[in-house]
């Protein structure tokens, strides 16, 4: 029986990728590099600690990894406050209301900054709903290492077959397999080249992981 749903944030329940976006092209033109498309969509379901880490080591910059963070974040700060775009995914919010209502424990479990993540549960009033929120920026590993995972389904009180992680990266979905929970890929219109052949499942409308239909999944 399904018991307890981990969450990924971006992509899943909001769209922030096209302010990430924007904050990370912003920063790059700041320290002077050209970051090709193909590099970025590379970065999908990694902490930004870690994608500028790759960022000094692949253009060899004498800058910090820290310092390109501080510079990232200070664009997206602006932009998460000035840019009217940000909503929640279409049908994101009843499926947590649904599940919280049938006593699922709910926990996010994102690569995103803590900071962040506060400020989309604070805009959107989610915390409500969630028992626990994760941050991979936090953590030793990053997706596609399963330590989010891991700690998220531990939060839960049940053990990890009773649990299911809903993701829309390649990243993220490695990591749910290499924790060996059952894995949702959310094929979403904003999540661009990400590979969801390992998920369990691959949706591209929460309607069709309504409670009632998912739990039919878990008795199989």
């Amino acid at each position: 029986m399904l018991k307890g749903v981990l969450f990924d944030m971006d992509g899943v329940i909001v769209d922030t990728e096209p302010l990430h976006h924007k904050a990370y092209y912003q920063m790059f033109d700041e320290v002077g590099i050209a970051v090709s498309p193909a590099l970025y969509q590379s970065f999908t379901g990694q902490s930004t600690i870690n994608i500028c880490k790759r960022l000094c080591d692949h253009f060899k910059l004498t800058k910090a990894p820290e310092t390109l963070v501080q510079l990232k974040r200070k664009s997206f700060k602006h932009l998460f406050a000035n840019d009217p775009s940000l909503t929640l995914i279409d049908g994101v919010l009843d499926i947590i209301k649904e599940y919280h209502d049938r006593e699922l424990k709910l926990v996010l479990a994102s690569s995103a900054s803590m900071m962040t993540i506060d400020n989309v549960f604070e805009r959107f009033d989610l915390n409500q709903y969630f028992m626990a929120k994760f941050s991979g920026a936090d953590l030793q590993q990053s997706k596609p290492h399963p330590e989010i995972f891991e700690k998220a389904a531990y939060a839960t009180g049940y053990a990890r077959t009773n649990c299911m992680v809903i993701e829309d990266s390649t990243n993220g979905i490695k990591a749910a397999n290499a924790a060996g929970i059952f894995c949702v890929g959310y094929d979403s219109p904003h999540s661009k080249n990400q590979d969801y052949s390992t998920a369990n499942m691959v949706i591209s409308d929460f309607k069709e992981i309504r409670h009632d239909m998912i739990q039919e999944v878990f008795r199989k």
